[in-house]
């Protein structure tokens, strides 16, 4: 029997729509072969491979608290104060030190005035004139940075050199001035952030404890 053309035409259309659905699935599959796996980083947690991904940094931003900035102003102050009298500390505790120094050789009363007398135009020369133009707060910082280079509060100093009234009277002057000749230095106390300050000057500026 012979199949009519109308048949045969069929028959080819549909020969050739196969083939083409074939080629399809078949680039298809590698496509998706090729292309449908990504790399990516993983970690293991508790036996079972999870893709792991770097998020990216998220910058938090608050504002201070009345407390935090009260703190930071004194901080900022303090730091302030320590960077304009520190090096006016550094220098006078060498002096004061080498006074205490020759006065450790010298027990004649008469030879210590006058060694004593001698030193203390020193010391008014090179320091009269910067130490004027400090503030009361610098001034009593001042006074703690020198009692941490000699050992000695500034009472002390006082009275080993020019007598007990003096020293108690600057000592009444220091008081209206909310100020006291005899506060100590604790660096591992109550002055510990003023060492940490120190510290910091030390270092900028090469000074040697």
């Amino acid at each position: 029997m012979r199949s009519h053309p109308l048949h045969k035409g069929l028959l080819f259309l549909l020969a050739l729509l196969l083939l083409s659905v074939t080629k399809s699935q078949q680039a298809s599959a590698q496509t998706s072969h090729s292309y449908d796996t990504i790399s990516v980083a993983a970690v293991i947690y508790e036996g079972d491979t999870i893709p792991a991904r770097t998020l990216d940094t998220v910058a938090f931003f608050a504002r201070y608290t009345q407390a935090q900035m009260a703190a930071r102003m004194e901080w900022t102050r303090l730091r302030n104060a320590i960077y304009v009298t520190y090096p006016y500390a550094k220098r006078s505790g060498i002096i004061i030190n080498d006074i205490n120094r020759h006065l450790a050789g010298i027990t004649d009363g008469g030879e210590r005035r006058k060694y004593i007398k001698t030193r203390e135009k020193e010391l008014k020369k090179e320091f009269t004139a910067p130490l004027t133009n400090l503030s009361i707060y610098q001034g009593k910082i001042l006074m703690k940075l020198i009692n941490r280079e000699t050992g000695n509060n500034c009472y002390d100093i006082i009275k080993e050199y020019k007598g007990g009234l003096t020293a108690r009277v600057y000592q009444t002057v220091a008081f209206f001035f909310d100020g006291d000749l005899k506060q100590p230095y604790d660096a591992n106390g109550d002055d510990k952030d003023m060492e940490k300050i120190v510290r910091e000057v030390e270092r900028m500026y090469g000074y040697r404890s």
